[in-house]
């Protein structure tokens, strides 16, 4: 087992419980939030090892998200990975050039997104 907390941002309550499913049958902690304003209040007082964020979402979107964890010193090195439906090369390029560390389609497989998961955190 692991002591590995991941954080899941996404606005979709299915793709929520999936993500929690996934990752919590293979030991991970799983905390959650509906969008990017909900993710950085927690943030602010409770520290992950990875998080997880869709793009599109109310409030603040993915990349506002991985912009504001990038500003500060605390989540600068923090591993994000983007989980979308979105598969443009101009939205990676610009999810890479805010600060995302890797890159998933939905649907997902949950093995590959263990996988990816286990790369960002060893």
């Amino acid at each position: 087992m692991t002591n590995t907390r991941i954080l899941t941002v996404d606005d979709s309550p299915s793709m929520r419980a999936l993500l929690n499913h996934a990752l919590s049958a293979q030991g991970f902690e799983v905390v959650q939030a509906e969008d990017g304003m909900a993710a950085l209040d927690w943030l602010n007082t409770n520290d992950v090892d990875v998080v997880i964020t869709d793009i599109n979402m109310p409030r603040l979107d993915g990349f506002g998200l991985i912009e504001r964890l990038r500003e500060g010193t605390r989540h600068r090195d923090r591993p994000i990975l983007v989980l979308t439906t979105e598969s443009s090369e101009d939205k990676k390029a610009r999810a890479r050039a805010v600060g995302a560390t890797g890159w998933i389609v939905k649907p997902f497989d949950p093995a590959k997104l263990v996988a990816a998961v286990r790369r960002v955190t060893h």
